[in-house]
């Protein structure tokens, strides 16, 4: 038992490839606009790993309590841009709101914090219990890069989401090539007509 094949028209083929490659490019773009995420860890030797990081406007820090030591997440407010706005763990208005309330906003164990960053500058934060101890750690914000950020001092590159974008794009339109391909030479452009 033999399928015969179906009768497709050139225009209506095109229309299927060209609708296809739009929506792969619809979904890169959408994809490139989110912001990137990078995490800080907090550790039981009482440091931000890394302690300084650079990020694009937009981006996320996650702080992730690696160990079992309770941390905070506490801007220094004087030493936040001016037009930012104010961060702490536990979502504090101010730093005195935060270091009188604390133990609240304490990140445990296995616990996170997270903050986006709108404003371009320079962002100093600490943590609360064991600002004595040096734990203290920068967040640098503007654009034209980032520094790799995962937990272990920042070793493993980040790929920015418009590579991610351009690499899943060029998959798309390379697989569309193939299959033009393939079809053409299966089927031989004899399509059929329209009437």
């Amino acid at each position: 038992m033999s399928a015969e094949p179906v009768a497709v028209s050139r225009r209506t083929f095109l229309r299927t490839a060209a609708g296809a490659g739009a929506l792969a490019g619809a979904t890169g773009a959408a994809t490139a606009q989110d912001g990137t995420t990078h995490t800080v860890d907090m550790t039981d030797g009482l440091v931000f790993d890394p302690d300084e990081i650079t990020i694009e406007p937009g981006d996320t820090v996650v702080w992730e309590n690696v160990g079992s030591i309770g941390h905070s997440v506490t801007a220094y407010e004087d030493d936040i841009p001016e037009e930012a706005e104010y961060f702490a763990s536990g979502g504090f208005d101010s730093e005195q709101a935060a270091r009188d309330a604390y133990p609240d906003g304490e990140v445990g164990g296995g616990g996170t914090y997270e903050h986006t960053f709108e404003v371009e500058g320079t962002y100093e934060y600490f943590c609360i219990p064991h600002e004595g101890a040096g734990m203290l750690g920068t967040v640098n914000v503007g654009t034209g890069g980032s520094t790799p950020t995962s937990g272990g001092g920042g070793l493993v590159p980040q790929v920015p989401d418009s590579a991610r974008s351009l690499v899943v794009g060029t998959l798309v339109a390379g697989l569309s090539v193939l299959g033009l391909a393939y079809f053409f030479m299966r089927y031989g452009g004899d399509y059929g007509t329209e009437e």
